[in-house]
């Protein structure tokens, strides 16, 4: 088994409030804590000499890395026991954040505003951390710890009945995971452990005497400064105060007071030791002895004959513990002493009352109060069940504490005080509460709702903190319902989304199921408008192994169907493209990327222009023919290898695109032939009266021989661009394989041609057959006509009532009467040439 890269206690930590170990790790706190000095002391330094800059953000830029950094963290991580190593790395990315904030506030960046607003952020943010190390603290010890002991646990009923008070509750450790997460979790409070404005409640001082004022007015009773009528003790001895019921010397009350609260905050937060050396550092060295008393015994003497060793080692621990225990009991129970001492007698003791009386105000301290005393009970019941010894009896409402985990979270749940309450129905509170209790499935469906009904109040640091929860449990197994899971990760990705990260989006998404990865990511590939982020958009998606090409259909779709409020952009001038429209063009650069999408930009790019066509936006249809590469088709051979292999919608996709080819280069054939029809040279001026001299009269012929000359070549001109017109509209009419946008034969529609709306197709090409051809065949008449082939007009009627095309079937009856009346036009200039209504010569 690997070892964890989470600083954690080993198991002689984990006994250290119930074994003799002073020199093994203190606590969780500490093994956390030192692990993150180095690293935390590194970015404070970095963080010292960096401009500060602008700081309207009130610190947002400094904690808005954590999205990033978070990515970077879980991208360069696999699965399997790295889970651990990714909960390290969060740990220390975010203690890093914390580290730069309180710089930042301590310098007083942002003024007072400023430092409201981040000590908000270092709030979450500290609580975040905690969590963290809880999830790492418990799973670790749940997913490898418990795994490896299973085959002790089915050797072992219980501890070794005769052993010593360290041997007994070392193997129950070792056996017996629930208390071992009870400890986990009091590890969990101490390391968490904020001692606030009571961090330093002592004045420093040198190694001094205990309680020297009561001493020095016991030894001057008659001195001024302290006059009679002060009723103090008559002796210095401990328990003087309470057995004569005086006080000390009010500065030496205060004094106790004040050491009191400073032993407990120790003890509070794992540091035992620390608590021992301030008594010892105030010269009340019986209440470092009293805070001995709690220590297992053992006597390593009776193991010594096993080494051959005859020297006697030191006894550890308390051989009278019993009889510690019970006084310690009476202490924590007793009304005479102050709350601290009280509650520091009655963490050892298993004195609930006396600790919940001080601590009645937090969630996190009261839940430690509950669980020292549930694991005081439980090591005192296995000793007294597995020590042959006889043991002094603890009062019967010590056994009567016993609660279990779910107990004790409920009543936190209804305590008294209304802040404990609101912290443990709170998001904070209930995540760590079914973290501790290990229900991850009702984890998931409080997450799932918080992010249906309240996704809004919720900001992107809490979407990010419990997306990257559900990624944790989901990788070690502990994720019952996939559809909550992918609920809170799709929040998360919609934070992304409006912070526009794609290679954050892409990774995130891809951590959903097909159907909702597609719609997220194609939701934010619509946002992207321009072509170098829509190509590192896509890239991100690539790496992150996501749909790519059903992602980029959806968007195109989506952004083709989307729907403008008129006027919304404004009216664009004539001949120009308007914004909307430009969009939903510019859409089909998704398409283009990737080589074997060639069949799909087709399909897309061809019902665009069905539209535009038949909505009359040339412009609109150009462009979209534009998009498309000019070597589409042979692109989509090579795709497919041969003609042959191609599928029916790509085949039907590229005979439509060469129709709007033709179509496209017939009507800009005729427009350019108008436009040079309609800019006949003008014939200048005429010349002046007679009496012009010789000079300006050769001007005048220069300048007629220069426009005779001109309009020659503009007849040339003319006269090349209507036959080239003529050729390119006859090839509109003329369209081989069936004719112009008429599917060429396929043995059967596409599979999915319901999706495809296929039949929609058809029946919009059949509609365009019916607009765009007549209009073809009026173009055409018309060139024919000004260009004087009459009798070509007149063999128009021939290819429009010709049963090989049956072009006469697009026409309606008022269409069909237009170019009629057109053609007899043509034929009656053709009599008045002295030819018959055909062209030809009359014969008689």
């Amino acid at each position: 088994m690997p070892d964890s890269p989470f600083p954690m206690s080993n198991r002689s930590g984990l006994l250290r409030t119930t074994l003799n170990s002073s020199v093994a790790p203190q606590n969780l706190s500490h093994s956390l804590l030192l692990l993150e000095h180095s690293n935390a002391t590194a970015m404070e330094d970095r963080s010292l000499i960096e401009d500060a800059g602008d700081d309207m953000d009130r610190g947002k830029s400094r904690v808005d890395v954590l999205f990033p950094q978070f990515f970077e963290v879980l991208q360069t991580h696999s699965g399997g026991a790295d889970a651990f190593e990714v909960i390290q790395a969060l740990t220390h990315i975010c203690r890093g954040v914390v580290e730069q904030l309180e710089l930042e506030i301590e310098r007083g960046v942002g003024g007072s505003q400023g430092a409201r607003q981040r000590e908000a952020i270092l709030g979450w943010l500290r609580q975040e951390i905690y969590t963290w190390r809880l999830v790492h603290a418990l799973f670790y010890d749940r997913i490898l710890l418990q795994t490896d002991t299973q085959a002790d646990e089915a050797m072992h009923d219980g501890p070794t009945l005769g052993g010593s008070e360290k041997e007994v509750i070392q193997q129950l450790y070792t056996i017996n995971a629930t208390l071992r997460e009870y400890q986990l979790v009091v590890d969990w409070l101490e390391a968490c452990y904020d001692p606030g404005e009571q961090q330093n409640p002592l004045h420093c001082h040198d190694r001094m005497m205990a309680w020297e004022n009561t001493l020095f007015q016991l030894e001057n009773l008659q001195g001024a400064a302290f006059g009679k009528g002060h009723e103090i003790v008559a002796h210095l001895d401990p328990d003087a105060s309470v057995r004569e019921k005086r006080p000390l010397h009010a500065l030496d009350e205060e004094d106790n007071l004040r050491l009191s609260r400073a032993v407990f905050a120790a003890i509070r937060s794992g540091r035992v030791d620390d608590g021992l050396k301030l008594c010892k550092h105030y010269g009340q060295t019986w209440r470092a002895a009293i805070l001995e008393g709690w220590r297992l015994h053992e006597d390593p003497n009776f193991e010594q004959s096993v080494a051959g060793v005859h020297e006697k080692l030191p006894i550890e621990g308390n051989p009278r513990r019993d009889i510690w225990k019970r006084c310690a009991w009476m202490l924590a129970d007793s009304k005479n002493y102050d709350e601290y001492s009280r509650a520091t007698a009655g963490v050892f003791s298993g004195h609930l009352s006396s600790l919940k009386s001080l601590l009645h105000s937090n969630w996190h301290d009261l839940l430690w109060a509950h669980l020292k005393v549930q694991i005081d009970i439980r090591v005192e019941s296995e000793i007294r069940g597995c020590c042959l010894k006889r043991y002094q009896p603890m009062p019967d409402d010590y056994w009567n504490g016993k609660m279990t985990m779910e107990q004790i979270f409920e009543e936190l749940n209804v305590a008294k005080d209304a802040s404990v309450r609101d912290f443990a129905q709170g998001q904070l509170g209930i995540i760590q509460r079914h973290l501790i209790l290990d229900t991850c499935g009702e984890l998931l469906q409080h997450m799932a709702r918080w992010v249906e009904k309240d996704a809004g109040q919720l900001s992107p640091h809490q979407l990010r903190f419990m997306a990257h929860i559900v990624l944790f449990l989901r990788q070690i197994g502990r994720v019952e319902q996939e559809r909550q899971a992918e609920k809170i990760i799709a929040a998360y990705v919609e934070v992304l989304i409006a912070r526009a990260e794609p290679q954050l989006i892409a990774y995130y998404a891809a951590a959903l199921s097909n159907p909702l990865q597609v719609k997220l990511y194609s939701s934010y590939l619509e946002q992207v408008e321009q072509k170098r982020q829509r190509e590192l958009a896509l890239d991100a998606a690539l790496k992150a192994g996501l749909d790519v090409e059903q992602i980029t259909r959806i968007t195109v779709e989506n952004i083709w169907l989307a729907n403008h409020p008129p006027g919304e952009f404004g009216e664009p001038p004539a001949g120009q493209i308007s914004v909307p429209d430009q969009r939903k063009i510019s859409a089909l650069e998704w398409l283009i990327q990737l080589p074997e999408q060639r069949g799909e930009l087709l399909w897309q790019a061809n019902a665009m222009i069905r539209t535009y066509l038949a909505s009359s936006k040339m412009e609109c249809v150009r462009q979209t023919f534009r998009m498309v590469p000019g070597d589409i088709v042979q692109q989509i051979i090579n795709l497919y290898c041969s003609v042959d292999n191609i599928p029916p919608r790509e085949e039907c996709c590229v005979k439509e695109y060469l129709c709007y080819k033709v179509y496209l280069s017939g009507v800009d054939s005729f427009v350019e032939w108008s436009r040079l029809h309609q800019n006949r040279p003008k014939k200048p001026q005429a010349g002046g009266s007679s009496q012009d001299n010789f000079t300006e009269r050769m001007a005048i012929e220069r300048k007629e021989q220069a426009h005779r000359s001109e309009v020659q070549r503009w007849e040339h001109k003319v006269k090349e661009q209507a036959k080239q017109t003529i050729d390119t509209l006859y090839n509109v009419l003329m369209f081989p394989d069936k004719g112009w946008l008429v599917d060429p034969f396929i043995e059967k529609q596409p599979e999915n041609a319901v999706q495809l709306n296929w039949n929609h197709r058809l029946l919009q090409m059949e509609k365009l057959r019916s607009i765009c051809l007549p209009e073809i065949a009026l173009c055409l008449n018309e060139v024919m006509f000004k260009s004087g082939d009459f009798a070509g007009c007149v063999r128009l009627a021939d290819e429009i009532s010709s049963e090989n095309r049956q072009l006469y079937k697009v026409y309606t009856k008022h269409k069909l009467a237009e170019l009629l009346a057109k053609i007899a036009d043509a034929s009656l200039e053709l009599l008045n040439s002295k030819l018959d209504p055909w062209g030809y010569p009359i014969t008689v």
